[in-house]
């Protein structure tokens, strides 16, 4: 079989969560089936260690694929005669985009967001999603998604059989693994000079819900004796609005450290020497940071909607994400409590074998063999 992989997202120092799932699945299952010819579709000039394998194929289109008029570009113009000139049997697109429904495809939508949080997405983006997303999903062969709550959503939203949709995971990459006390002290005094911090990982945008978290971590500050920070690891996705006044009318503001993105293997040391994540997102298709904190033996604090509970199981503090109060009370019970921070280690050993991208890359061929 001749197979086609949207992989625009496979981007050096530059992947979030979307272009991790490419990367660690898609790797995964070309070296495991050489019986199948894969070409990879690029939106630029790409980075060899891409190409994983003999059996991969890559080109590039020269025209970059960044903005909704460009993706309608991308995906209905241009990669259409690159499909039919390599004589593709299944085009393979990991980030839910499609081709015209001539072309046999498999898609993973990660989540809808989009649908119950339209005033977060830029105009431009939010009306293709919503005019195109209906019809990608209708012309697919077959799709994944990455939870029980997403297959759910899909499937209540755009009125399809549940047969449709298969359930596959996302895992933690191999950087995230437990420190020594050594290992963490030193990192600690790298970060904050040495006190401990709380921990959040993800793209700043208004569904993080980082204006509360901000809120509930000043209210900490009130209420106990202690020197926890709090780092924030990440960068605005639209703009610094969605928590900015919050910030600035903190009352302990010093306490707070912006550190902006950092590579998979500063994130992996980072998050190993956390007091624990804490990640109060108001939507989430999965939550990457739960499973990478849990492969850490770092504690979590996490939403009670969406996706989160799923992932967490009994690993986690579960939260109100509007709720300043409760998320406050979990961040003095985190610190107040070494028990409970211990045996929610030892259930996040536990949880995160259900979420490996061993197992992730396998559901994904699982669901793509079926449209095979």
């Amino acid at each position: 079989m001749n197979i086609a992989v949207n992989t625009r997202l496979l981007l050096r120092d530059k992947m979030e969560g979307i272009g991790w799932f490419t990367y660690e699945t898609i790797k995964r299952v070309v070296k495991a089936h050489p019986e199948h010819n894969f070409l990879f579709i690029f939106d630029r000039p790409y980075d060899k260690d891409f190409v994983f394998s003999d059996n991969v194929k890559a080109v590039y289109t020269k025209i970059p694929c960044r903005h909704p008029f460009l993706w309608y570009l991308w995906f209905r113009i241009l990669i259409p005669p690159i499909l039919r000139r390599h004589k593709i049997d299944l085009f393979i697109s990991p980030d839910g985009f499609n081709v015209p429904k001539s072309i046999k495809s498999y898609i993973v939508v990660h989540d809808i967001n989009f649908v119950h949080f339209p005033e977060n997405v830029p105009y431009f983006e939010r009306k293709f999603y919503q005019w195109f997303m209906p019809k990608y999903i209708k012309d697919c062969c077959r799709l994944g998604t990455v939870s029980e709550f997403s297959k759910n959503d899909i499937v209540k939203t755009y009125k399809i059989t549940p047969e449709k949709v298969d359930v596959l995971c996302n895992g933690a990459s191999e950087e995230f693994i437990p420190l020594n006390s050594q290992e963490k002290d030193s990192i600690k005094k790298e970060i904050t000079g040495g006190s401990d911090y709380f921990l959040f990982v993800g793209a700043l945008n208004p569904r993080k819900n980082i204006s509360r978290l901000l809120e509930a971590f000043d209210n900490f500050c009130k209420e106990t004796k202690n020197d926890v920070k709090l780092v924030i690891a990440g960068t605005p996705m639209f703009s610094t609005k969605c928590y900015n006044s919050s910030f600035q009318n903190m009352e302990y503001k010093e306490r707070v450290l912006f550190i902006g993105r950092q590579s998979r293997k500063d994130l992996g040391r980072i998050t190993a020497a956390a007091l624990a994540m804490v990640y109060p997102s108001t939507f989430e298709g999965f939550g990457i940071p739960i499973v990478e904190a849990m492969n850490c033996d770092v504690p979590v604090i996490t939403s009670n909607i969406t996706s989160m509970p799923e992932v967490s199981g009994d690993a986690a503090i579960l939260i109100d994400p509007y709720s300043i109060e409760s998320i406050s009370q979990a961040l003095i019970k985190m610190v107040d409590d070494k028990d409970l921070r211990n045996s929610l280690i030892e259930k996040g050993r536990i949880q995160r074998i259900k979420y490996t991208w061993e197992k992730a890359a396998t559901l994904l061929w699982e669901s793509i063999e079926k449209c095979l």
